[in-house]
């Protein structure tokens, strides 16, 4: 039972951290970058203004980030279930 419980936590915290990339990747790739471009229209950033940034190369780099930040939260929630390689 103690196995089932333990899984049980380890799976819901890796579903909450999934999620939580999720939002933050739809929100700079979709949002940042098609939805709120006009609002982001008065920022320059490298002579482009921030929406059109966040469209050509800054979703690309939080995406990168995101995945580093997932393999370091991983191994973190790994060792506190004490299911580490």
């Amino acid at each position: 039972m103690q196995d089932k419980t333990q899984a049980a936590a380890y799976w819901s915290a890796n579903l909450r951290l999934i999620t939580c990339c999720f939002v933050i990747w739809v929100l700079v790739s979709y949002g940042f970058g098609i939805l709120l471009r006009p609002l982001l229209a008065g920022i320059d950033v490298g002579g482009a203004d921030l929406g059109f940034w966040f469209a050509q190369q800054g979703a690309i780099l939080t995406f990168i980030a995101l995945i580093f930040f997932y393999a370091w939260r991983m191994n973190k929630i790994d060792k506190q279930f004490d299911v580490e390689e």
